[in-house]
């Protein structure tokens, strides 16, 4: 899929970090409301694009994270004594694509605060080798409404470009507290 490439930031706290690709733009799905929300219960949201996994965001991961575990930071190493062949990305690093990804599915408006309050049955099933592109495929499994709350289940699976097995499957759990 083609798109638009930007010349502009992404914000104002990153002006150095550009987005290469705003085609997710165009099937963005905008939830503006509790009864919007419902109204996706049971159906498939979105599929994010691709991002690619670097060796720099690993290394970045593992320093925010104190996890400098050679499979992940030893280039040399996890190529001659690793089963992947190569570095992985830790599997929290990958886990916290999530909003960034989900991000790109679906654009949440009139919202007072976000709360991000569960997670449940996560799963790994494949370890994601540094320069794969992994994208996040989205189902909304419930919604309830907790007095005005919206409790929001999201099956999400994160798909691993070329590979049949994808690097986790889960179910997070959002609460949405809308202005109105």
């Amino acid at each position: 899929m083609g798109g638009v490439r930007p010349s502009r930031p992404v914000s104002a706290t990153h002006p150095a970090r550009v987005v290469a690709d705003f085609t997710y733009l165009m099937s963005q799905l905008t939830i503006r409301s509790l009864a919007d929300l419902e109204q996706y219960q049971g159906q498939e949201l979105g599929t994010s694009t691709y991002h690619t996994i670097t060796q720099e965001q690993i290394n970045r991961f593992a320093e925010a994270t104190l996890d400098h575990q050679w499979i992940h930071v030893d280039a040399e190493r996890a190529r001659s004594e690793s089963p992947f062949g190569d570095t992985i990305a830790h599997g929290y690093l990958t886990l916290s694509l999530l909003p960034y990804l989900w991000g790109q599915i679906v654009r949440i408006e009139n919202l007072k605060m976000q709360v991000n309050y569960e997670i449940e049955s996560l799963r790994f099933n494949q370890a994601v080798t540094v320069n794969s592109e992994v994208r996040l495929h989205t189902k909304l499994l419930s919604v309830k409404n907790l007095r005005g709350i919206a409790k929001a289940q999201i099956g999400v699976t994160l798909e691993i470009k070329d590979q049949k097995k994808p690097a986790y499957t889960g179910v997070i759990t959002f609460l949405y507290h809308f202005a109105e």
